[in-house]
């Protein structure tokens, strides 16, 4: 796939969801966290894009970010797309509608989807132009969507499904349901590939990035003024996790120019 590139494995690997954390929550720009962007390309640390995102979306964004990913963590964990390998053998999302659809009646009608509102349907619930809406539109793995009901319906709904093997987990605007690798799974698997012995550096600001941010080495909870914010987390207390004051790409080029300062990959007067 063109735009990305395997890089030379380095002290550091960094995992960020996009969406909320180093995509803006309105602009969908990345354009604040350009200095760390560059920083890490010169620095040779391999970047990890994590999001519910698809493989067509995510591949258009590592083409025009200043660092060429290393691996893209695609539709929440469903997925890994590495380069010039093909994930056909591994699209599990007609399997993932049919068990939708074998839900009874009630549970189903209370969820409704990317697959069933199309291209047209997801640009004019998440504001992208039609042409990046048909990407996102283009499921592989998973199904985001929102529950239209009641939150006694939702917790049936999600039951009724992991008697399928389908998990449900709520990111920053969606429901999103696929068959239970998450983020943090996907980490390890990634940073066993690239790096073993790397420190993980892990960045998010939603509710489907905490078990990422868990296992990281330090994971950075990117202020997100849109969305709820995170409760506390397993190692916050210890310092493994922290919290930026900034929203978005301007709170992730914030923590990670801290990160490669500490680190000597990074002079404190280009910040």
């Amino acid at each position: 796939m063109s735009g990305l590139t395997h890089n030379t494995p380095a002290p550091l690997i960094v995992f960020t969801d996009l969406d909320g954390t180093l995509l803006d929550h309105e602009t969908y720009s990345f354009s604040a966290a350009q200095q760390a962007l560059e920083a890490v390309s010169a620095a040779n640390i391999p970047l990890v894009l994590a999001s519910s995102k698809t493989a067509a979306e995510m591949a258009d964004l590592a083409q025009r970010l200043p660092c060429s990913p290393a691996a893209l963590i695609v539709e929440n964990g469903a997925g890994v797309v590495w380069p010039g390998e093909s994930l056909a053998a591994q699209t599990r999302h007609a399997e993932l509608l049919s068990a939708l659809a074998s839900l009874p009646p009630q549970l189903r009608a209370g969820f409704s989807g990317f697959s069933e509102w199309g291209a047209a349907g997801v640009a004019a619930d998440t504001g992208l132009p039609l042409d990046a809406a048909a990407k996102a539109a283009k499921r592989q793995f998973s199904e985001p969507g929102r529950w239209q009901g009641d939150e006694a319906g939702q917790s049936a709904f999600i039951a009724a499904l992991a008697a399928k093997g389908i998990t449900a987990r709520h990111g920053g605007r969606y429901l999103t349901l696929s068959f239970g690798a998450d983020k943090a799974n996907r980490m390890a698997e990634v940073a066993a590939r690239l790096a073993p012995k790397a420190r993980r550096i892990a960045l998010g600001d939603a509710p489907n990035d905490a078990a990422m941010l868990e296992a990281a080495d330090l994971g950075i909870i990117v202020s997100n003024p849109h969305g709820t914010p995170l409760p506390p987390l397993k190692g916050e207390g210890a310092g493994h996790i922290r919290r930026t004051s900034l929203p978005g790409p301007e709170g992730w080029n914030q923590a990670l120019c801290e990160i490669l300062i500490s680190q000597g990959l990074l002079p404190a007067e280009q910040t």
